[in-house]
């Protein structure tokens, strides 16, 4: 019938133990360094979409401002992370992982904790600066005075 055929096993394939352990130490080096990137961009993100946010009440405060020809605030809960539009019931939350720093008037102070940015029906407003940061990055909203722009910072 068939012949049989001895079969030789040269060299087996495989893996020493110090590569091995060369490969796990060079895997835990990588996530080392990449782990705080992957976390501080999850902060990140969401410090720029809060900035984002109260740019977004700052603009449509200033819109409702010269569109209804009345003045109209924004006002900002610095310890409760918070912000309202006058004249709207909602209240906007930002992220507790997001510190707010309010720069404004003085007249538009309204405790230690919350203050103002007013807008005039002509666009112009009380200017001022609303500040969010976390630990390594932060965002400028500024509200220039004379016309009302609202630009971000980095």
């Amino acid at each position: 019938m068939g012949r049989q055929q001895k079969i030789e096993l040269g060299h087996q394939a495989g893996f020493t133990l110090i590569e091995l352990l060369v490969v796990v130490v060079i895997m835990a080096m990588a996530y080392a360094v990449a782990s705080p990137m992957v976390s501080s961009g999850v902060s990140g993100t969401e410090l720029k979409a809060s900035a984002r946010q109260l740019a977004a009440g700052l603009r449509k405060a200033r819109s409702d401002a010269v569109a209804h020809r009345r003045e109209t605030a924004l006002t900002v809960d610095v310890e409760g992370h918070q912000f309202q539009l006058s004249g709207d019931p909602r209240t906007y939350r930002l992220p507790k992982s997001v510190a707010i720093n309010l720069f404004t008037a003085q007249s538009e102070l309204i405790n230690g904790n919350s203050g103002a940015i007013r807008f005039f029906p002509d666009g112009g407003s009380t200017g001022g600066r609303v500040t969010v940061t976390t630990r390594d990055r932060k965002y400028d909203v500024d509200i220039n005075w004379l016309t009302g722009q609202v630009s971000i910072l980095e």
